[in-house]
């Protein structure tokens, strides 16, 4: 309860107490008199009721002064005296306790100072220990983080849930170059710490990879990876290496994982000069079979005996010229082949019964229907890429279990001529040649998931074939796949430094432990959630009459930690006047946001920022209200939860004067810096969020819902917008 709300509560009881007493009073006088007297006294008073009223208002009013002066500082001084302690006890360096009043309170908040100073004093002789202590241990790690700062191979490093834990700087402006606005939010809204991979990598591929892995490490590897290749949302190309980040502490004999390191690289541009080549290597076929056959048909004429001298002439003209034609078309491609390397799409050597375990638990996860294998020649190692072939060997088999009614299918491998065959084998009805032709031709798509390729696409990449075939007197039928075999002492599990006790530029290990649980984000606690904390600034205080928003500045706080390098902030053009009066206090001028970014261009850049995350404001109703009012013109919704430092301060600290940004940073000692700039408010924000957050929690407040439910009872929460 606030100090304004206490006095209203005790002026009225003191109201209504002398309204009780006067009453009480005149009662008692009528009850001593004779009815005669009584009744005159009723007719001398009956006229001057307003008199008393006013006389009582009046008193009331002295009352009322006299409580201000002299009882609510004894009544409010010791609550703002504790809330002032319990910032004291939660922030280092916050400024001393101030009392006014009676001499014992003064003495009671000297006392708390001293108890604080003495604890500060205590703390600043361990971390100095500590300090020394850790000196040379720091060395190790700033050059570790050096080094992995100026690493030119893309790093990122996630636990189980695909939460990235740590990435470098050249994982950092590669993930700009795959951004759909890479001007606004400079690639932080697909990297950050917290953030899911899951943004740029499709989950299943993901999944397909580890899996991969953990059969290879089931199966006693030194070095399990997985690789594979896939486009973004931005069209680029990426290829990406997957080595794990085993448990420590696990049992003997049981392999454990709590992540996975990611090497990226884009390989847009030299998979598209490869397709050049490709493109020229094509052109070149085609025009030499016309020049041969321009030459072959010069040679038989030449070869004629009675050839006149004219023609003989002419038809040597027509070779030489094919011939130098032919000669400048291979020295074009020649110079062409020489730029660039060569880029292909990444088969991994597997071995052939991991290749078949993995795909038999995909078919029967997708189709429910028992798929065993058989034949299986246990020495055969493939050079394969995993992902698009059992796509492939999953979408054949829906097609047999839906189209065909077939009974079972099996997997078969088997090694012959160099080659290895894998054969999905059914029994049921014939197929014909123009159906078999169809599936091959057809994009693939199992259930709701569908991809561009098609299984000819998938055939082609691994330089193989695929055909149909029966087998009369089993009465079977099976598509049989001819793929590429590999050498087993080439397997690529090479080496890779693994980068868990690395410590780059962006990195929180603490994240290792977190995994997603079954429960709401509401159910969470404050400690494990991720936030983006922001702040606009706009043209005027009504956003339902007009006003814009002129800068957003936001920041990330994830697992305690307020990760200042993953920020956004940018200008927008509102297309309409600043006010001259609103210029002083955000700084901004017409002239620097003439030529920004729209509103419509730079909210889903900002929308892709605050993903999968809590939105956290100070006086977060009136922000919300302009992202709000976005919503019908560009599409997006902002439908995370919402915190209010605002309210969350009125909770911990109810007997406060002033919740206002500058107020509540002073209380914990935080340097203000950039006030009234985007991202200047929204850095003090976070920073007073992460004061806030162990004083909620001392007053058992812990969860996000439990923080909701609390500053919605607030007075402050009635404010509108």
């Amino acid at each position: 309860m606030t100090a304004e709300r206490r006095l209203l509560l005790v002026t009225g009881l003191a109201a209504m107490a002398l309204a009780a007493w006067l009453g009480l009073t005149v009662a008692l006088v009528m009850l001593t008199l004779e009815p005669a007297d009584r009744s005159l006294v009723q007719q001398l008073l009956a006229p001057r009721w307003a008199l008393a009223l006013m006389s009582w208002v009046f008193a009331v009013m002295v009352v009322a002064g006299l409580i201000r002066r002299y009882l609510m500082p004894a009544m409010v001084t010791p609550a703002r005296i504790a809330d002032q302690a319990r910032a004291l006890v939660s922030t280092e360096g916050a400024p001393p306790v101030a009392a006014s009043g009676p001499k014992g309170i003064q003495d009671l908040a000297q006392a708390i100072n001293e108890l604080a100073g003495q604890r500060d004093e205590l703390r600043r002789n361990m971390a100095e220990r500590v300090q020394e202590a850790s000196r040379s241990i720091q060395q190790e790690r700033n050059r570790l983080a050096a080094l992995m700062s100026e690493l030119t191979q893309s790093v990122v490093v996630c636990n189980l849930d695909g939460r990235i834990v740590l990435y470098n700087n050249r994982a950092r402006l590669q993930f700009r170059a795959l951004s759909q606005s890479p001007t606004l939010a400079d690639g932080a809204e697909l990297i950050g710490i917290g953030r899911s991979i899951y943004g740029v990598f499709d989950r299943q591929l993901v999944a397909h990879a580890l899996e991969s892995i953990h059969l290879r490490m089931a199966r006693g590897a030194g070095s399990p990876s997985a690789q594979f290749v896939t486009t973004t949302r931005s069209g680029q190309l990426l290829r990406a290496q997957m080595a794990p980040v085993r448990v420590s502490d696990a049992a003997a004999g049981e392999p454990a994982l709590s992540g996975f390191v990611l090497m990226l690289d884009n390989v847009t541009r030299s998979f598209q000069e490869e397709h050049q080549r490709d493109q020229l290597m094509h052109g070149l076929t085609e025009r030499s079979r016309s020049s041969l056959a321009s030459m072959q048909t010069a040679v038989d004429m030449l070869a004629l005996p009675d050839l006149e001298p004219d023609m003989r002439e002419r038809f040597l003209g027509i070779v030489g010229d094919e011939v130098s034609a032919m000669s400048r078309r291979i020295a074009d491609l020649a110079h062409t082949t020489t730029q660039g390397l060569k880029t292909r799409w990444p088969l991994e050597e597997m071995l052939g019964a991991d290749l078949l375990l993995a795909a038999q638990r995909r078919i029967e996860a997708v189709t429910g229907r028992s798929v065993p294998t058989a034949e299986v020649d246990a020495s055969v190692w493939l050079h394969v890429d995993s992902f698009s072939l059992i796509q492939a060997l999953t979408y054949l088999s829906t097609r047999l279990f839906e189209e065909f009614e077939v009974r079972f299918l099996r997997l078969r491998l088997q090694s012959a001529e160099g080659r290895a065959r894998l054969d999905l084998i059914w029994e049921g009805h014939a197929m014909s040649t123009e159906t078999v032709m169809s599936w091959e031709a057809d994009p693939m798509r199992i259930g709701a998931e569908s991809t561009p390729l098609s299984v000819r696409d998938v055939v082609d990449r691994h330089g193989g074939e695929m055909w149909f075939e029966r087998e009369r007197l089993r009465h079977e039928a099976f598509f049989r796949f001819l793929l590429p075999l590999a050498n087993a002492s080439e397997q690529l599990e090479a080496a890779q430094v693994l980068v868990n006790e690395s410590r780059p530029e962006y990195y929180d290990f603490d994240l290792f432990q977190g995994t997603e649980t079954d429960s709401a984000l509401d159910d969470r606690p404050l400690s494990l959630l991720s936030f983006t904390v922001f702040d606009t600034e706009t043209t005027g205080l009504n956003p339902s009459q007009g006003d814009e928003i002129i800068q957003i500045g936001a920041i990330r706080v994830v697992n305690g930690r307020l990760l200042r390098q993953e920020a956004f902030e940018q200008l927008v053009d509102p297309a309409r006047d600043i006010p001259a009066e609103s210029i002083p206090i955000h700084g901004i001028t017409p002239d620097m946001v003439q030529g920004k970014p729209r509103i419509g261009q730079v909210l889903p850049a900002f929308h892709a920022f605050a993903q999968d995350t809590v939105l956290v404001a100070h006086n977060a109703a009136f922000d919300m209200k302009f992202l709000q009012l976005k919503e019908a013109s560009t599409g997006l919704s902002f439908h995370q939860p919402v915190l209010d430092t605002l309210l969350l301060s009125a909770v911990v600290h109810p007997n406060q004067e002033s919740h206002r940004l500058e107020a509540i940073a002073e209380r914990f000692n935080i340097t203000v810096l950039g006030r009234h700039t985007a991202l200047g408010d929204a850095i003090v924000t976070a920073e007073v969020l992460l004061r806030l957050i162990p004083l909620l929690q001392e007053k058992g407040i812990h969860t996000l819902r439990e923080a909701r439910d609390a500053a919605q009872k607030t007075y402050y929460a009635r404010l509108k917008y």
